[in-house]
């Protein structure tokens, strides 16, 4: 499976963005699909995740009620809706599936090798 993520940028704040991650040549169709983040200097944190194919998503407290994690299965794409942006949100927001999984799982403490496969991430700058 390769993934691709796209549609960072520098945005002030309290603006919006839409992230992309685009999946290609994949051989299930179970793939549960995470977002992470990687601030300069911090540890990468994953923020939402959505399961393979009943629409259901989870997200951490972090960035909830400002991101919102969707998926289009006819485009193979997942989105990364980031609204009211704030200087902290600057990072690299990656996205990454973990293979023939249902139910994705997010959260502090969720190991980062259970997921498969990952893209090289996108550039979210939050500045005036």
């Amino acid at each position: 499976l390769q993934i691709v993520e796209s549609g960072g940028g520098l945005v002030q704040p309290g603006g919006s963005l839409r992230l992309s991650c685009a999946l290609s040549g994949g051989t299930s169709n179970r793939y549960a699909i995470g977002w992470f983040r990687q601030a300069p200097g911090k540890e990468r944190e994953g923020i939402l995740c959505a399961n393979s194919n009943d629409g259901s998503t989870k997200s951490t407290d972090s960035v909830k009620g400002r991101f919102t994690i969707s998926r289009n299965h006819a485009k193979n794409t997942v989105y990364l809706q980031l609204n009211s942006l704030k200087p902290e949100d600057t990072a690299v927001y990656s996205c990454a599936a973990e293979r023939d999984e249902d139910e994705c799982v997010m959260g502090p403490g969720v190991p980062l090798i259970r997921y498969d496969y990952w893209g090289r991430g996108t550039q979210v700058t939050v500045t005036l």
